[in-house]
């Protein structure tokens, strides 16, 4: 078992990580804390907290054959929402228990994202949009 502790973040993936940020920081006000890119994704994320403690996760592609990009172009050039992503207590549990609930997963064994989290996504054909499971230590 395992249970969902809130949302951690909404993926949003944008075209000009630099230009979208002014956005988040200087029309909303959100501090923007860190930039860090995850080689494997082929992503450098920015991040908005919010006061509740989730956050806003722009997303940059840094390779034209990052899910990015592709994102990306599908939408005509323009970003939008990728992802949700829900903290979860035990990331382990979950892929098991949603596995075992015959739920389509991404990833079948947690892999570390960006923020030091432990990551893994549930398929959108099983949740309706692309949902991200994470942990925090």
């Amino acid at each position: 078992m395992f249970k969902v502790l809130g949302v951690d973040h909404i993926g949003v993936a944008v075209p000009d990580l630099k230009e979208a940020g002014e956005f988040w920081s200087d029309k909303l006000g959100l501090d923007h804390t860190k930039d860090e890119t995850v080689a494997d994704q082929k992503v450098t994320t920015g991040f908005f907290p919010t006061p509740n403690g989730s956050e806003f996760e722009l997303l940059e592609a840094t390779s034209e054959d990052s899910p990015i990009a592709k994102y990306i172009a599908k939408n005509g050039g323009r970003g939008g929402i990728q992802h949700v992503a829900v903290r979860v207590d035990n990331i382990e549990n979950a892929i098991a228990d949603l596995k075992e609930k015959g739920v389509r997963m991404i990833d079948e064994k947690p892999r570390k994202g960006a923020g030091g989290a432990m990551i893994a996504f549930v398929h959108p054909k099983s949740a309706g949009i692309l949902l991200e499971l994470c942990q925090h230590d």
